[in-house]
């Protein structure tokens, strides 16, 4: 079988796990904290470079960032965290928040990354 290299696009964080090993087993475009790689449509997804969920946010939004991936998260704290927007305005990270119901709406939380 002739295999291609798989093009990673999407980085789902350790606070939804579950959800990107769901997505990394459907997809050969997605990747997540201790992702061992997959061969998925033919196409060979390299283990991701993030090796464990342990690893702190401010260490890996660099690297997630250069290799130009979006973001997939959920995290109701992060616009407290100053050392987290830092990473994510310093490393132009592209990044997706999910908002859960439990999550207090933040009014103008948006504006506070640009």
């Amino acid at each position: 079988m002739n295999l291609r290299a798989a093009q990673v696009r999407f980085y789902v964080d350790a606070d939804i796990l579950g959800l990107g090993k769901i997505l990394g087993s459907l997809r050969n475009d997605v990747t997540y904290p201790g992702d061992p790689g997959a061969v998925i449509h033919k196409r060979h997804r390299a283990p991701c470079p993030i090796a464990s969920p342990d690893v702190l946010d401010t260490n890996w939004i660099p690297e997630v960032a250069a290799s130009g991936w979006l973001i997939v998260r959920r995290d109701s704290m992060i616009i407290q965290n100053r050392n987290e927007i830092a990473a994510i305005r310093e490393n132009n990270a592209k990044m997706v928040a999910l908002r859960t119901s439990e999550t207090p709406r933040l009014n103008g939380a948006s504006s506070k990354f640009s």
